[in-house]
């Protein structure tokens, strides 16, 4: 039967270990997905001449400008493994659940991205009409029935987290790829890579998604149920080191009362093209990456500080933990920022509202192996991916 409307119901969003690759094992499918928004722009040059008024032809000069964004709610950090970011404490030993000093072992949250490679491949599979996707497809490849669009040779440029009273921790990305295809057979089909050297499309192998399922590769961290999303209730800012570069108390029982957080991870990149081919060999991330920290706040006690002395403060640490909603709490996420400086502090007050302030930090990020500046990030997550 003929499809009237296609509905969140029938969707599932994919993702491949590199533009390359087209095994089952080579896949994933993200958790907890809740939007995903794409398109594509040709850019043409219109060929005019003398005697005559219209074109006579319409050139493609610049490669397609491809673009996928979509979100999720944060969960155990699976979905980031699965993107490509490093997350720690994710290996699943049992010593790690318990604490001690390598608990939140560092690496740099955005050192997979930071190197020369030939991207990602998404995948927005859909499934027959009135058909749930993870249940309709459990335990089985998907069949012929199924249809997908691909977005081939995609690099991420935008890596947003948002916290506030009231919502659910949802994560933003951004993406931007080569080409874009789709195919009426989900069983196996064409990948829409494309080989950025030669301008030509990828044909070394059919490509084979995972089987859809609910939970999506997350998993219930030694023993534990399956973390459906993290709660606002649950999240602790650590901001006793940012308190010398406010005006403000923003941290401890009389300080601040923070309403909103939300951390911003640009990977903003540049296409590198060259004569001779139709796409870009290479999209390089524009340096230096500016991390900022957000933070929205109701005003409590203020404190004495002098702006002519903030100017002269050192760089200091924070972080974000989130903690899952099991009857023994124990940490799902964390973010740390290290080398934060202030940027801004913004304060206001009008009849009828409580007086806020929203105050701006932001950091660099380093090197793979740089361990005192940018974002870091540890997750309770376990499962192993692509294989």
């Amino acid at each position: 039967m003929a499809r009237n409307r296609v509905i969140y119901q029938s969707e599932g969003l994919y993702v491949s270990e590199d533009a390359s690759l087209f095994l089952q094992s080579d896949h994933e499918q993200l958790g907890r997905v809740q939007s995903a928004n794409y398109s594509f722009t040709i850019n043409r040059q219109d060929v005019n001449q003398y005697g005559d008024l219209a074109r006579i032809d319409s050139l493609v000069l610049d490669p397609p400008t491809v673009n996928l964004d979509f979100s999720y709610y944060l969960t155990d950090g699976f979905n980031e493994r699965a993107l490509g970011f490093f997350v720690q404490n994710s290996g699943g030993a049992g010593t790690e659940r318990g604490g001690g000093a390598d608990k939140w072992a560092q690496g740099n949250f955005a050192s997979g991205h930071l190197t020369a490679n030939s991207g990602v491949n998404f995948y927005i599979v859909t499934s027959p009409n009135g058909d749930d996707l993870n249940t309709a497809g459990a335990g089985t490849v998907l069949d012929g029935s199924d249809t997908v669009i691909g977005i081939g040779n995609c690099y991420i440029s935008d890596y947003t987290v948002d916290m506030s009273v009231g919502s659910l921790p949802t994560v933003s990305v951004t993406a931007e790829g080569a080409n874009m295809n789709s195919v009426t057979s989900g069983s196996g089909f064409d990948s829409p890579a494309v080989d950025q050297e030669a301008g030509t499309a990828w044909t070394n192998g059919t490509v084979i998604l995972p089987n859809p399922t609910e939970n999506a590769g997350l998993t219930g961290a030694f023993g534990e149920p399956t973390i459906t999303a993290l709660r606002p209730g649950d999240i602790t800012l650590s901001l006793t080191s940012l308190q010398n570069q406010s005006l403000v108390k923003i941290d401890g029982a009389d300080g601040a009362h923070i309403q909103s957080a939300s951390i911003n991870v640009p990977l903003s990149r540049s296409p590198i093209d060259r004569l001779g081919s139709r796409f870009p060999f290479a999209r390089e991330v524009d340096f230096p990456v500016s991390c900022t920290l957000n933070v929205s706040a109701i005003v409590s006690e203020t404190q004495a500080k002098n702006l002519a002395d903030i100017l002269d403060l050192g760089e200091v640490d924070g972080s974000i933990t989130l903690k899952d909603n099991q009857s023994t709490p124990t940490d799902a996420i964390k973010y740390e920022l290290k080398g934060l400086k202030i940027d801004s502090q913004s304060f206001s007050s009008s009849i009828g509202s409580n007086k806020t302030v929203d105050l701006t930090f932001s950091t660099q990020v380093g090197g793979p192996n740089d361990t005192t500046n940018g974002v870091f990030m540890s997750g309770v997550g376990y499962t192993t991916i692509f294989q």
